[in-house]
């Protein structure tokens, strides 16, 4: 079992999901009322409204609650880009599309998904955190309409998601503004060949 998804018991009846569903919503509150310093296992399960015996059945210990809060956020953000790509949208590039997906899955909470996404980068295998954010079936090609080769593939996402990654853990201010988005944007069309313009 990864760390990512590391938990005492995994839940099976619709009870139990929703116990846990409760912890990971109580511990994002607590996490952006708190921060880090009043985030602990008692909080949570106060918030959440459940035992704290409960919790542990689930949780061992606030690493595992962060773990796998960090762990929804990503998936959320996947289903989000999932849905972005297949919608038929001419008014914005699938590339811009992406982008603004991601940055809006970190949108909001921002403190409280800064602290969970810290804890999922520090313990995470990196090969399978990268996977979270693969988008199956999806061939990129380059101007000249050649496919990327896996090396440049690589780069070209470790490259812009390295740049969101950050600006999320670090907090920037400049987060959900046009122009981060648009810089971007410029970084993946400049590695593709494709003419960008100077920025602002």
């Amino acid at each position: 079992m990864s760390p990512v998804e590391k938990t005492r018991k995994t839940p099976r009846q619709p009870r139990a999901q929703a116990s846990v569903d409760f912890v990971l919503e109580a511990a994002a509150q607590v996490l952006e009322a708190t921060g880090e310093a009043g985030f602990n296992t008692n909080a949570v399960a106060a918030r959440a409204g459940v035992s704290i015996g409960t919790l542990y059945r689930y949780f061992p210990d606030k690493s595992a609650i962060l773990r796998a809060l960090a762990a929804r956020e990503t998936e959320a953000h996947r289903l989000a880009v999932m849905a972005i790509l297949n919608e038929d949208n001419p008014d914005v590039a699938p590339d811009r599309a992406m982008i603004r997906a991601f940055v809006r899955a970190f949108a909001g909470r921002s403190r409280a998904r800064r602290i969970a996404v810290s804890a999922l980068l520090a313990e995470a295998d990196h090969a399978e955190l990268a996977a979270r954010f693969e988008i199956d079936g999806r061939e990129v090609r380059d101007a000249r309409g050649r496919p990327l080769s896996r090396v440049q593939a690589f780069v070209l996402r470790r490259a812009i998601h390295g740049a969101m990654r950050a600006a999320v853990l670090e907090g920037v201010d400049f987060l959900l503004s046009r122009a981060f988005e648009d810089e971007l944007v410029r970084l993946g069309r400049a590695y593709l060949g494709y003419p960008v313009p100077r920025a602002a």
